[in-house]
């Protein structure tokens, strides 16, 4: 009886990991555009020292996508498709590079990308807290990223987690998640504020 059970549970445990990977494959390919909020939390590798910020998220494939943060501080990063602009309103100072040195194996890539499974290898994860997870391993040996993480709810994208070279974590908890809606052309366009700094990279 017992090994039945025990049968049972990894039977269970299996699927709900195959359900996580194919959450996340359907993610990438059904879903073409969207909008979020954001919670995001970081912690220093010790885990003594948290900071946490606030914004929205829009995207639409392929490459284009916005994070605003709002709080504490102000910042905007936007694809074009072409470059990623990163501004800091406190510094009034923007930078750019392009968007293929720019992306590769990052956690927007597997947001706004095209093709996850060239970039990533897909390991299902248990679940926590009632989200299923899949850990994304970069194909790249020279990418930043020790690990990365996202989260479902069903096939409702529901968190992200990130940690750093330097053993950083970081968390995004998604919210007011809006699948496959219009999002205007213009937010995935930047244009310099007046007087405004610009960094090329």
């Amino acid at each position: 009886m017992k090994k039945f059970l025990l049968s049972l549970t990894l039977l269970a445990c299996a699927a709900a990991h195959a359900d996580a990977v194919d959450a996340l494959r359907s993610f990438a390919s059904e879903v073409k555009s969207g909008k979020a909020n954001f919670t995001q939390t970081v912690t220093s590798p010790d885990g003594k020292r948290k900071k946490v910020s606030s914004g929205s998220f829009e995207f639409q494939r392929p490459n284009q996508f916005r994070f605003a943060y709002a709080k504490p501080f102000e910042q905007v990063i936007v694809a074009d498709g072409h470059k990623v602009w990163i501004f800091d309103a406190d510094l009034n100072q923007a930078s750019s590079r392009k968007l293929s040195d720019a992306l590769g194996a990052t956690p927007a890539a597997l947001l706004a990308g095209t093709n996850i499974e060239r970039d990533f290898t897909l390991k299902a994860q248990p679940a926590e807290g009632g989200v299923d997870w899949v850990q994304a391993v970069p194909k790249q040996a020279e990418s930043t990223i020790q690990s990365l993480k996202l989260g479902f709810k069903g096939k409702e994208l529901a968190a992200m987690e990130i940690v750093d070279g330097f053993g950083q974590r970081s968390r995004l908890d998604f919210s007011a998640v809006q699948a496959n809606v219009p999002v205007a052309a213009e937010r995935f366009q930047f244009k310099l504020p007046a007087g405004a700094d610009l960094i090329e990279q």
